[in-house]
């Protein structure tokens, strides 16, 4: 798509019987507007409460023969006369130029938005982190670590206090904890008879939490308290850059993951049966990459995929978990007391190299959701528009 950045409108002009209207913005690029999806995006009060923009009619309270009557440009406003009614409703230029949907193009499926920026290695030399103290005081050092956990799906916080429960700070600098059956908070150490692998001093895989979910917990916060074991460093794989590298390699064995169904399953302590069922790369209709889930763990048989695709599906599996274990794919790093950091679940990978019974290592960790990060990184970056 070529985006407009025209702030203002040269000329308009009515199209199809007023089924549509052309805008030529100030750049020179024209974007045409449907009549209903004008009349369905009005933003006057009687359209959209104005305090929180919610809808007050809908689709069925717009007369299916809408039509723009006439058109106006007045300084940074475009005045459009719908029929029947001859309602006038007045839209702002930027506005229209941000949300032009004319000139959209298909793009090749597992692109990404233009928020993240995919990663491997290499950023090892530049790990996004901020100081804990900072970002509970200021707005826009929390605005600043949040971008960048958007950006790549990751980061740390230093220089936190060194006591149970602190992460539960760090999840309400944007948002809630998501309580599941291992509780509102997990403990992340050794531990007798331990009913997940995590409790363990074994190696983890990079891998996702949860895929047995539906949804899955889309943040995991670890945070350390103790970390004087030998080994025991933690790992982070970029999943969106493992989907890139297997498209490009393998274009058939990119389709197959994301075509086709793998299971997860997880049966552990009494009155747990967890299912779920989702492609180990998830696509949007429209091809974008929104979604990985891998977890050696917690596969269960797989069955949704044909008998002339399976075996080829499996080399792609394979080929996957050869990309996510790669050295030249991972990030690592060893946690200290009061550190602590946060992954996007959907997408970034995390390992835990295995440590030894000599020394301490103790982790606490929870879950929480992205939509409450994200809409705080929306208000501060909204905030600072206006500033």
């Amino acid at each position: 798509m070529t985006q407009t950045t025209g702030k203002n409108v040269e000329t308009t002009s009515i199209l199809d019987d007023g089924k549509a209207l052309a805008v030529r913005f100030s750049d020179g690029i024209e974007r045409r507007f449907h009549a209903m999806w004008l009349r369905d995006n009005a933003s006057d009060a009687s359209t959209r409460a104005q305090g929180n923009g919610q809808r007050l009619i809908t689709l069925g309270d717009i007369s299916p023969d809408t039509r723009v009557a006439s058109a106006s440009i007045d300084g940074k406003t475009v005045w459009v006369t719908f029929r029947p009614g001859n309602q006038e409703i007045a839209y702002d230029i930027p506005w229209l130029a941000a949300h032009a949907y004319d000139g959209l193009h298909p793009q090749a499926p597992g692109w990404t938005a233009t928020e993240i920026e995919t990663w491997d290695a290499g950023l090892a030399q530049n790990v996004p982190c901020a100081d804990f103290t900072a970002v509970c005081r200021s707005e826009d050092a929390l605005g600043d670590w949040l971008y960048d956990m958007r950006r790549y799906g990751f980061a740390k916080l230093s220089g936190g206090p060194v006591k149970p429960a602190a992460l539960l700070e760090v999840v309400d600098l944007f948002g809630y904890v998501r309580e599941t059956n291992y509780g509102k908070i997990f403990e992340v150490r050794t531990e007798v008879n331990p009913n997940n692998l995590a409790f363990t001093g074994l190696g983890l895989q990079a891998h996702t939490d949860n895929p047995y979910r539906d949804p899955v917990p889309t943040l995991q916060v670890l945070y350390c308290l103790e970390n004087s074991a030998t080994g025991g460093e933690n790992m982070v794989v970029d999943g969106f850059r493992v989907a890139e590298r297997l498209r490009q390699e393998s274009p058939r064995g990119f389709d197959l993951l994301t075509r086709y169904c793998a299971r997860f399953e997880y049966i552990g302590s009494a009155g747990v049966h967890l299912r779920s069922r989702r492609p180990m790369i998830e696509l949007m209709p429209d091809g974008e990459l929104v979604g990985v889930r891998f977890n050696n763990r917690s596969a269960s048989a797989i069955v949704d995929v044909p008998y002339e695709d399976m075996d080829d599906y499996y080399r792609a599996y394979r080929r996957m978990g050869e990309l996510i274990d790669s050295p030249d794919m991972q990030v690592a790093f060893k946690l200290q007391p009061g550190e602590s950091f946060i992954v996007d679940n959907t997408r970034v990978l995390h390992a835990r190299r295995g440590y030894s019974g000599e020394g301490s290592r103790w982790l606490q960790g929870c879950y929480a959701d992205k939509d409450g990060l994200l809409s705080k990184l929306a208000v501060i970056e909204k905030q600072r528009e206006h500033a």
